[in-house]
């Protein structure tokens, strides 16, 4: 199968979707999906920033 004909897995949440068919179970899911993305994306930033910071205290020495 070549790739473009695979199906797309579907993302375990959407932005916006409406939640109405969504059960408690599930909504616990995400919740801590999301948790563990949000907390990723923290840890990316600082390590950015402080090579950000690194970088700017080497170019202005």
């Amino acid at each position: 199968m070549e790739e473009e004909e695979r199906p797309k897995p579907k993302s375990a949440h959407v932005l916006g979707e409406n939640l109405d068919m969504v059960s408690i179970e599930e909504l616990h899911q995400r919740v801590t999906m999301l948790e563990a993305e949000i907390a990723r994306l923290k840890a990316e930033i600082d390590r950015k920033t402080a090579s950000k910071s690194a970088a700017d205290a080497f170019f202005k020495s």
